[in-house]
């Protein structure tokens, strides 16, 4: 994952020039853009100010104990928090119990270098929970330069459930897992491997029976746009790499989520303006070949850049806007082609963990994961606490369009 010298050919319009030509865009993309195969899709960035701010109630439900990297909710309502690998967390995986205390996730001695422990967790970024309780951990290996895994750990019964090592074939030398989405209704799990930001690509493991394929790699629905840079409030995100060089950090894909009914996988570079979908049928038949594949992905929506998103029950889809500090959607009684705002507030610095919670609201967290050493030649510079929050998704019936549109 080391980054790499990019350029910004890129101008962006004047503003008003911007607002008038969306309203063309959008016309025009309603018609064409469920027809367009994904390489010839270029959907547009909405300028800055083109949100409408909603009223509804962002509120806080925990503070996680370190820099957090992915998040998922219990039957029960408790917490899951995979810590970040930047910010070097002594435990990989914590839990927030119901009586608001943070223990490591399944135990200590997993999350315990040198414990002896047969299933050691290395570095954990991605993790999901199922309908039965089953917490699934995607342990990338980064930090120690162990085997890249998925370790599923079972809540109910509180034991180990079932490990699978990612074959090696899946993975490429610049592989770095970062995102895992459960089929609700089938046997696989979808894994994003944003790579290089161009040697990305999807994998996806059988959890039967443990076999493991690499798909859509290089395909333009997977890799970043080399337009869309890294900002947060509008100042670039940079590297100062080993030789001393400034170089912009390359992300491809990276949120991915499956709908209700296992149909569909949706994803997008997180360095890119445009959401894909490509149906899991296809994904998970090892015949089908690559450029069928291919011409199978279908273009859905603009997206900001993100990391994070999560479906609710009635098809919306939500993001964590990193530049924006907000959470956005997309709706499909708007045929998906408007981003919308949900939610902005300032303490949402590179939102991310978007689940929607058994209590039917949309939970993620405050990262703050462009402050960590990795972004800023060595230095720490993150302001704690790493927020948790809620807030209610779109109710139904309330839809609609916000003043000033």
């Amino acid at each position: 994952m080391m980054p790499k010298m990019i350029s910004n050919p890129l101008r962006p319009l004047p503003r008003e020039t911007a607002l008038r030509a969306c309203g063309i865009v959008f016309a025009v993309a309603a018609l064409t853009l469920m027809s367009l195969p994904a390489q010839n899709l270029k959907l547009p960035t909405l300028p800055k100010g083109f949100f409408k701010k909603d009223t509804d109630e962002l509120q806080e439900t925990a503070q996680a104990p370190a820099g957090p990297a992915g998040m998922c909710l219990l039957p029960s309502g408790e917490y899951i928090l995979s810590c970040h690998q930047f910010f070097q967390p002594p435990f990989r995986v914590m839990k927030f119990d119901r009586e608001g205390n943070w223990s490591p996730f399944p135990n200590e001695a997993m999350n315990t270098p040198g414990s002896g422990d047969p299933i050691f967790l290395d570095s954990v970024l991605g993790v999901a929970c199922d309908s039965r309780g089953i917490v699934w951990m995607l342990d990338n290996g980064r930090r120690s330069g162990t085997a890249a895994k998925l370790v599923a750990w079972d809540t109910k019964r509180d034991e180990h459930f079932k490990s699978i090592v990612i074959d090696a074939l899946a993975l490429s030398p610049n592989s770095f897992l970062t995102n895992i989405a459960l089929d609700p209704v089938g046997r696989y799990i979808y894994i994003a491997d944003p790579a290089d930001g161009f040697s990305s690509a999807i994998i996806v493991v059988d959890i039967q029976t443990g076999l493991t394929r690499r798909v859509l790699e290089r395909d333009r629905s997977v890799q970043m746009d080399p337009g869309v840079d890294l900002k947060i409030n509008g100042h670039p995100i940079e590297v100062r790499r080993p030789d001393g060089v400034i170089a912009t950090p390359l992300t491809g894909v990276y949120p991915l989520a499956v709908d209700r009914k296992g149909e569909w996988l949706y994803y997008g570079p997180r360095n890119g303006s445009s959401l894909f979908k490509v149906r899991t049928e296809l994904l998970t038949d090892p015949a089908i070949l690559p450029h069928v594949l291919t011409s199978q992905v279908t273009g859905v929506s603009p997206k900001p850049i993100c990391d994070s998103m999560a479906i609710d029950s009635r098809g919306r889809i939500y993001f964590g806007d990193i530049s924006r500090g907000s959470i956005d959607y997309v709706a499909p009684e708007e045929n998906f082609l408007n981003l919308r705002l949900l939610v902005e507030d300032p303490r949402l610095m590179w939102p991310g963990g978007l689940a929607i919670g058994p209590d039917g609201l949309l939970h993620f967290f405050s990262s703050q994961l462009h402050r960590t050493p990795f972004f800023n030649s060595g230095k720490d510079v993150t302001t704690p606490p790493f927020s948790i929050f809620k807030a209610r998704p779109l109710p139904a019936g309330r839809f609609g369009l916000p003043g000033g549109f």
